[in-house]
């Protein structure tokens, strides 16, 4: 079920009245009915493997909970991890490492005889594998006990609002509040609704319509060159950026209405002013989730520096080939692990450099620089995670210039016309200045829905039936999933 879709109209305000109705001791059960209802609106079969990874996960992590010796867990551990990854194996990464395999087998000339097979990509699979994954984990190290309730746990591993696109919660944060008793709240519930509004208008008003233009350039990249190919790239930054924080900002709202609260998952990511910083600020629960659970027991920055450096190299690396079995996805983790260790091993240098220049003088200027180099590095590695091929994504490079082309011949003729009208082409840069705008003003807030609570009641009311007409008289509501459904 799609956030943006009549069925979630009607799905949600129907399980938050049951949810309040309700007495405390059935909700979860409730809740977990729900859960499976969102998910089994766009496959019925496919629950079965939340089925499976649930059993899984609970099974084991109550067998490690009957030790004290980490010996005497590790089987169990491991059974759980090997079972969760091979399940996301197959179904996410078998054919493309086939393919790979067999590739490579037709140059050495060797034969190979290995099947394809055609599986349907689970929706949200790396996601909930994850979040199981990190459960097992810190039942091992101890850091939490094992669930006995198995309903609470299967609604911990199914919760409807972050189920299939994140943000990727840990069960230190969720698993206690799925037993809590939340009672309605008037400013709590306001709240999320105009937090769920602020991610709805990034998907429907600015991230859809972003997509059209994107999808028109970079499906046929050779058709263009220039200045068309790099507005696609900037747009498409702007796209996958509203698109997945709009998921985020909805489900968190969402969840936030019931009396649950979600990790944040985006910190204004394009004010960055490097990359490590972005990676601070994007795709917050996946980024900790790799610092925790993979770059601290490499290592970390506890070792010695090219150690270190290679630690942070792998990171990036996996974490590309999380987001998708395409050389492509690989290309752009790998290109931000070379992002992060040349600027570690340029960090002084670039330090004098800023001195004898003099930027550090003009703070203002200098931080501008820094987020427009940083932001730019970033359109640069959109490039492989938007191109359909590797050879899709070197052309387009190796095609972004200025020349040949007149500007106002450019915007008139090249731009406006991909896909575009021209009143929705500038009413999209007009939504792009306008998420700016709000993002910088309220960069000191919580969430710019918050920032209104500042306001006398008429305003604040106002405004928000104000936002709720602008999404309905300029959303784009040609149903588009969400881009992260296919991770």
């Amino acid at each position: 079920m799609l956030f943006n879709s009549f069925e979630f109209l009607v799905f949600f305000p129907t399980v938050v009245l049951l949810y309040f109705l309700l007495p405390h001791r059935f909700r979860w059960l409730m809740l977990l009915i729900a859960s499976y209802t969102f998910y089994m609106f766009w496959r019925v079969d496919y629950a079965l493997l939340l089925v499976i990874s649930t059993f899984l996960d609970y099974f084991c992590s109550n067998m490690m909970d009957r030790y004290e010796e980490k010996e005497k867990k590790k089987p169990w551990l491991w059974f759980s991890l090997i079972t969760n990854l091979g399940i996301l194996f197959l179904f996410k990464y078998y054919n493309f490492f086939n393919t790979a395999a067999r590739d490579l087998a037709q140059v050495l000339d060797v034969p190979y005889a290995a099947p394809a097979f055609e599986l349907l990509l689970p929706m949200g699979i790396s996601f909930y594998t994850f979040q199981t994954m990190s459960y097992s984990i810190d039942v091992y190290y101890g850091r939490i006990k094992a669930e006995k309730h198995f309903g609470i746990f299967a609604l911990f591993v199914t919760f409807f609002p972050q189920l299939v696109a994140g943000p990727i919660e840990r069960a230190g944060n969720l698993l206690s509040q799925l037993r809590e008793r939340h009672e309605f709240n008037y400013q709590r519930a306001t709240d999320g609704l105009k937090l769920m509004a602020w991610g709805l208008f990034k998907k429907v008003v600015i991230a859809d319509r972003l997509a059209v233009m994107v999808n028109q350039v970079y499906n046929n990249p050779t058709d263009y060159e220039g200045i068309p190919l790099i507005i696609a790239t900037v747009f498409f930054a702007f796209q996958i950026y509203c698109d997945f924080s709009g998921y985020s900002d909805i489900a968190i709202g969402a969840a936030q209405v019931m009396g649950f609260r979600l990790m944040e998952n985006f910190r204004r990511p394009y004010f960055s002013k490097s990359i490590r910083e972005f990676w601070g600020r994007w795709h917050i629960s996946l980024s900790t989730w790799f610092r925790d659970y993979l770059y601290i027991p490499l290592g970390g920055n506890r070792v010695l520096k090219w150690r270190w450096y290679y630690n942070l190299f792998i990171v990036f690396l996996v974490s590309g080939v999380w987001h998708g079995a395409n050389w492509t996805f690989i290309v752009w983790g790998a290109l931000h692990g070379f992002y992060q260790v040349f600027g570690l091993m340029t960090a002084k240098k670039r330090d004098m450099l800023v001195q004898r220049l003099g930027l550090n003088r003009h703070e203002g200027f200098y931080r501008c620089l820094q987020v427009g180099t940083t932001f730019s590095l970033v359109c640069l590695a959109w490039v492989f995670f938007r191109a359909n091929s590797i050879s899709d994504a070197w052309y387009i490079i190796n095609h972004f210039n200025f020349n040949n082309y007149q500007i106002y011949k450019v915007v008139r003729n090249s731009v406006l016309y991909l896909g575009l009208p021209q009143w929705k082409f500038i009413l999209t840069c007009i939504g792009i200045l306008f998420l700016l705008i709000v993002e910088f003003k309220t960069r000191h807030k919580p969430t710019p829905a918050t920032s209104l609570n500042t306001y006398p009641i008429i305003i604040r009311w106002a405004s928000f039936y104000m936002f709720l007409l602008l999404i309905l008289v300029f959303g784009y509501f040609e149903t588009n999933v969400f881009i992260y459904f296919q991770f």
